[in-house]
C-alpha cells in the first residue's frame, strides 16, 4: 500500500515537472513538425496506452469513416489526446464510461472526447485554458492536477492550426472535449513546407 503511494506521488510528480517543461517551451519556440496523420489510428493506440491504467473503464470509440487523414505533429496530438482522456476518466462521476467519437467537418476532422456524471458551468468554459485554473468545485479536494494540461493542449493545437472547444449539458451531466484539427490535403502540405 505504502509503495503503491509513492509510485502514484512519484507520477504526480513527473506529470508537474513534465507540464512545467512544456509550459516553458510553449512560450518559447516550439518544434511543430507536421505530417499526415491517420487519427482514429492514432486513439486506437492512445486507449491502448491508458487502457493499461484504467482496466475499469470503457473507451467507447466510434467515427464516421474508416480513415480521417490530419495535417498535423503525431507526437503533440497524441500528447493532446492523452491529456484530455486522462481528464475525461479522472473528472467522471459514478461512470465507468467514455466516449470518443471522429468525424469530418469542413476543413477539419474533429475529435469529441465526452464523459458523464459532471458538468462544467459555461462561465467557465474559456478560463478552464489558462494557465493554473482549476474549477473551485468539490473536484479541487478529490483530484489532484497542476492546472497546465488545457492550456498545454490548446497552445499546442492552435500551434498547428486547430482549435478546441467545450461543451457540458448540465441536465444530462456530461462535458464534451471537441478538438478540431485540420485535414491533410495537398494544399496545405505546399503552404506549410513551401514544397
Amino acid at each position: 500500500e505504502f509503495i503503491e503511494i509513492i509510485h502514484n506521488q512519484s507520477k504526480r510528480l513527473i506529470n508537474l515537472v513534465e507540464n512545467v517543461l512544456n509550459v516553458a517551451r510553449l512560450e518559447g519556440e516550439t518544434n511543430i513538425i507536421q505530417t499526415k496523420v491517420e487519427i482514429n489510428s492514432l486513439i486506437k493506440n492512445c486507449i491502448n496506452i491508458l487502457s493499461i491504467s484504467y482496466k475499469d473503464f470503457e473507451f467507447n470509440n466510434q467515427s464516421t469513416q474508416k480513415e480521417l487523414f490530419c495535417l498535423c505533429d503525431s507526437d503533440k496530438i497524441q500528447q493532446i489526446v492523452l491529456n484530455i482522456l486522462d481528464n475525461a476518466v479522472k473528472y467522471s462521476i459514478n461512470s465507468k464510461k467514455v466516449e470518443i467519437n471522429t468525424k469530418n467537418q469542413s476543413d477539419y476532422n474533429v475529435i469529441s472526447i465526452k464523459n458523464f456524471g459532471n458538468y462544467i458551468e459555461e462561465k467557465d468554459f474559456e478560463k478552464i485554458f489558462e494557465k493554473f485554473y482549476r474549477i473551485s468545485s468539490y473536484l479541487n479536494s478529490t483530484t489532484q492536477g497542476s492546472g497546465l494540461g488545457l492550456y498545454i493542449a490548446k497552445s499546442l493545437i492552435e500551434k498547428m492550426q486547430g482549435k478546441i472547444e467545450i461543451k457540458s449539458d448540465k441536465n444530462e451531466k456530461t462535458v464534451e472535449f471537441l478538438i478540431y484539427i485540420p485535414i491533410y490535403e495537398i494544399e496545405k502540405i505546399t503552404k506549410t513546407t513551401g514544397v
